[in-house]
């Protein structure tokens, strides 16, 4: 290829974005740009490429555009799509773009397809490297086909609360399959996300595939002449959609305040934070689930700062709440470009040391196995699993309840106050953020059982299927 071609990958989010560019002409066009944009700029600068033109898939709800910020610093045009009918449209402005209109960008030219089904305007790129061949050698797919999966249709009515949308996207998704699969097999696609994002239930972790590959592989295209089973399939088992999707899709589709530079938060003294928590501002603790269970803050939070900590964030903290992160000065900067990322930019500032607060600290009461075990007949004894539906069907403990630890506060009503609460999840990492949550709530009596379904299965224990 003689174009310059950059695949970004978020691991946060698990979402990709592309800066591609003819460098004979020095132009350049992203597709799906993160919200901290200093990494366009910087890829640009670096390949002596102008950022001219910028795109997106869709109106996105796992993450906050940066496309407006990105086009305020450089002048670059937004090309946006039009499809999807009036209740779909960007609300500012942008130029409009249609199924079979082309974005040429130096010698290279970026056809539009629209590819509805994960939502009404979603569109891919089809790329033609013109000093190349005239043949197109790539396809910008977003959230339509994944590596091993497709889009989800039901986000709209999950997250979004638009009833009725779920069943027309999955409709909208097979004929759209059956127009992908026409394409030549050489073309390589590059989704919006792979493994870890919350757009799909199966999605590999590969960056691209082929055509050709999804049609042996994917088992979306294993459904040609049966819509009403790869409807169904295609419905079944979705995780949950993380409480921020909606505020995303909001976010993405209305004029909003921009943010052209990762902010730079404060370490609070003893007396700020004092007076802040003392005033009800909520406390995440973002250091690593041992750390926070031998000696944490009464009614904070463990969200831990790993690649997670921005989609628990955004099912945990309500847009509209200031919080303070407990953390290291070396860890702010990757933790706000998170928090950027889901446009959550109400912190008020951090502190790196629980322990010179003068508070009486809390230890979380952590089991081993063998305690686990010999709870389980107790009729005293309230067992939850916090993992999500999906995995709790596919194979749980005798006993166990199933409550989402995303939604865990939502359904305080279902977890016993006159009982011991024992809890756990897969491996540990979110059953700490339900036991820091219950804590919280005024739940005394909690055990959590860190070992989780995967110390179970590994010592050969019986689950429900």
């Amino acid at each position: 290829m003689v174009c310059f071609f950059q695949h970004i990958y978020d691991k946060s989010l698990a979402q990709a974005s592309y800066l591609i560019g003819c460098q004979a002409k020095g132009e350049a066009i992203v597709i799906d740009a993160k919200r901290d944009i200093d990494t366009y700029l910087e890829i640009a600068k670096e390949n002596n490429l102008t950022i001219t033109h910028i795109t997106e898939i869709h109106i996105h709800a796992d993450f906050l555009s940066g496309s407006r910020e990105l086009s305020e610093v450089t002048g670059a045009k937004m090309y946006l799509s039009d499809e999807g009918g009036v209740d779909w449209q960007y609300e500012f402005p942008h130029i409009g773009l249609k199924n079979g209109e082309v974005i040429n960008v130096g010698n290279l030219t970026l056809k539009v397809i629209h590819t509805p089904g994960h939502t009404p305007e979603s569109i891919s790129f089809l790329l033609t490297d013109h000093p190349a061949t005239d043949e197109p050698v790539m396809i910008f797919i977003g959230d339509f086909v994944f590596v091993g999966d497709i889009g989800r249709p039901d986000l709209l009515e999950k997250a979004a609360g638009i009833t009725g949308t779920q069943e027309k996207g999955a409709k909208e998704m097979f004929h759209s399959v059956q127009d992908f699969s026409k394409l030549p097999e050489f073309i390589q696609v590059w989704p919006g996300h792979s493994a870890g994002s919350a757009c799909g239930k199966s999605l590999g972790s590969v960056p691209s595939s082929t055509v050709g590959y999804e049609k042996i592989r994917n088992w979306a295209f294993q459904y040609e002449e049966d819509e009403e089973g790869f409807i169904e399939y295609l419905l079944e088992g979705q995780p949950e959609p993380p409480k921020y999707f909606a505020t995303m899709k909001k976010l993405n589709k209305e004029e909003r305040p921009l943010l052209t530079e990762v902010p730079k938060h404060k370490k609070l003294s003893k007396d700020e934070f004092l007076k802040a928590y003392n005033s009800g501002v909520k406390v995440i603790d973002t250091r690593n689930k041992v750390d926070f269970a031998e000696a944490f803050i009464p009614e904070s939070i463990n969200v831990q700062g790993n690649n997670s900590f921005s989609t628990w964030m955004g099912w945990l903290v309500n847009y509209s709440e200031p919080f303070i992160l407990v953390a290291q000065e070396e860890q702010i900067e990757d933790l706000t470009r998170k928090l950027m990322r889901i446009g959550m930019d109400q912190m008020l500032g951090y502190i790196d040391n629980v322990k010179s607060l003068g508070l009486e600290l809390q230890t979380a009461d952590i089991i081993d196995i063998e305690e686990f075990k010999a709870c389980l007949n107790r009729e005293d004894v309230q067992f939850v699993d916090v993992r999500n539906k999906t995995e709790y069907e596919t194979a749980h403990i005798k006993n166990a309840e199933n409550v989402f630890v995303g939604t865990l506060e939502d359904n305080l009503n279902k977890i016993s106050h006159s009982k011991q609460i024992v809890i756990h999840c897969q491996s540990g990492d979110r059953a700490t953020i339900a036991y820091s949550l219950l804590k919280k709530n005024g739940f005394g009596n909690v055990k959590n059982f860190s070992g989780g379904m995967k110390e179970w299965l590994e010592n050969d224990n019986v689950i429900v299927k």
